[in-house]
């Protein structure tokens, strides 16, 4: 079994020895047993609350290198007729803290008929599903796990 330890964000210049697939559900687990897609048994020691994004490298002391890919998974698009309609949906899914893929014409949450049901009375909204990767924002305060212990020194005064 190989064991992670560390963490980088991508670079496509860094060879992997194999590559994990993984939903976002998956991708918030830090300490976790998981089989890599050519069979190999992993086990996530990373620090707590660490979320993976599609891209980012996990490392063992052997110096071997992993590639996290963000597996498609059936998700609900949400796109809108005018930017406050969007921005409105955003709010209310928010307000119920649900974990949301943002860019600047669309939202994509994972599938809840509640939720689907709200959204449409908002009006202005159109709701379509989909199998994508879903790389929800990980919150204002939530890390993403990277190690950002870099060679320069950091002034605090």
């Amino acid at each position: 079994m190989l064991t992670v330890t560390r963490l980088l964000p991508p670079n496509a210049d860094i060879p992997v020895v194999a590559t994990l697939s993984l939903v976002a559900c998956d991708r918030a687990k830090s300490r976790h047993r998981f089989t890599a897609d050519d069979g190999t048994p992993i086990y996530l020691n990373l620090p707590r609350g660490t979320v993976l994004r599609g891209g980012d490298l996990l490392g063992s002391d052997a110096d071997s290198w992993i590639r996290v890919i963000a597996k498609p998974e059936p998700v609900v698009v949400v796109t809108a007729q005018s930017s406050f309609d969007l921005v409105r949906a955003a709010y209310h899914l928010g307000n119920r803290h649900v974990s949301l893929a943002l860019a600047a014409d669309r939202l994509m949450l994972e599938p809840d008929p509640v939720l689907e049901a709200m959204l449409s009375q908002l009006g202005g909204l159109v709701l379509t599903t989909a199998t994508l990767p879903f790389e929800p924002e990980t919150g204002a305060y939530r890390s993403s796990g990277h190690d950002h212990a870099h060679d320069h020194a950091h002034d605090h005064n």
